[in-house]
């Protein structure tokens, strides 16, 4: 019951904000784009540019903003909030697996939406905050990575979903320039849609103005709309993940290693009882470790089909060690004579 609730999946929690243009995501919500986003032809250096306009409803946590992503390489690019700070990542799949990460600090405030604006072109990758300049990055650069199906709200392979409003989202196949971050920054604040011109190569602009429906419509037509799912799903859910890969230095991640060991042991100790004193079978012990390992086995498989839960191998470690833990405390003889005075 604990590793499978809530037993499917939820509501997509992403609402209109009503009488003024936008997105409320709480709690399991997400959109998606309608189609793939392709680089153009004619790039030889391929750049790229994201604007995003929107107002968190809290500092503390880390969440996925966006993503990109594609069956080979499901998180080939990603932008994170990670507490008031903003974060992005690369990744290569393959042989030689590699991820970069960049970021700011102190970008996002409470009750006050931002203008972010992130441009890469061929020497660097740019942040600006509100139409300035931030900081510059000439190592980090992500102009073929806007490709793929994008992702809003959460992790394409993981429930990483934020909450707060999103009130404007621009991709562009150039990287801007000062200038024109400042006028975009201005227009769309004020004017509620930026002022783009042709030689910025804009392929996506969302202004979420249609306040009611399941669509945001591409202001550039033709183009890719997005779309809102009516159940919280993931494009890529993950199933059996290598613990090497789930491991993550925060204190949480050893609550839950502690928690899985804990829960089994009962498991352990009570099935152990069974199978040596009321139905006694051959190597009791070893069974029980055995049917513990399924255990954890069956409930990693379906939490594969449930996208606010994850399926890994960390667990079924951890589950079938606290399995093991719990034959062994049966096995020891002042627990064993205690039972022995009931049967």
């Amino acid at each position: 019951m604990a590793g499978l609730a809530p037993f499917q999946r939820p509501r997509n929690a992403v609402t209109w904000l009503g009488n003024e243009n936008g997105l409320r995501f709480s709690r399991y919500g997400t959109i998606w784009s309608s189609g793939t986003f392709e680089l153009a032809a004619a790039q030889d250096a391929p750049s790229c540019s994201l604007e995003i306009w929107l107002q968190p409803s809290r500092t503390s946590g880390s969440n996925t903003l966006l993503a990109f992503y594609t069956q080979e390489n499901p998180l080939q690019f990603s932008m994170h909030k990670y507490h008031a700070g903003l974060v992005l990542k690369r990744e290569t799949e393959g042989d030689q697996h590699r991820r970069e990460v960049i970021g700011i600090e102190s970008v996002f405030r409470e009750n006050k939406p931002v203008f972010v604006t992130i441009t890469s072109g061929a020497q660097k990758t740019s942040m600006y905050v509100d139409g300035r300049l931030a900081e510059s990055f000439p190592r980090f650069r992500f102009g073929k990575d806007c490709t793929g199906r994008l992702v809003i709200g959460t992790s394409p392979v993981g429930n990483e979903w934020w909450s707060g409003q999103l009130l404007g989202l621009a991709i562009y196949q150039e990287e801007l320039t000062p200038s024109q971050i400042l006028l975009h920054y201005k227009t769309w604040t004020t004017q509620g849609q930026p002022e783009v011109s042709g030689d910025e190569h804009a392929t996506a602009v969302y202004l979420f103005n249609e306040r009611a429906g399941n669509i945001i419509h591409n202001a550039l037509h033709p183009g890719i709309d997005l779309y809102i799912p009516e159940r919280y799903s993931l494009l890529h859910q993950k199933f059996l993940e290598p613990f090497w890969k789930e491991f993550k230095p925060r204190r949480t991640y050893w609550i839950d290693i502690v928690t899985n060991i804990i829960g089994f042991i009962p498991l352990g100790f009570f099935f152990c009882a069974y199978w040596s004193t009321v139905r006694p079978i051959k190597n009791p012990a070893l069974t029980t470790v055995v049917m513990g390992f399924a255990v954890s086995l069956t409930i990693e498989v379906l939490q594969s089909y449930i996208p606010t839960r994850g399926s890994g191998t960390t667990d079924l470690i951890t589950n079938t060690l606290g399995t093991f833990l719990g034959v062994r405390l049966y096995g020891l003889k002042a627990i064993g004579d205690l039972i022995a005075k009931f049967y």
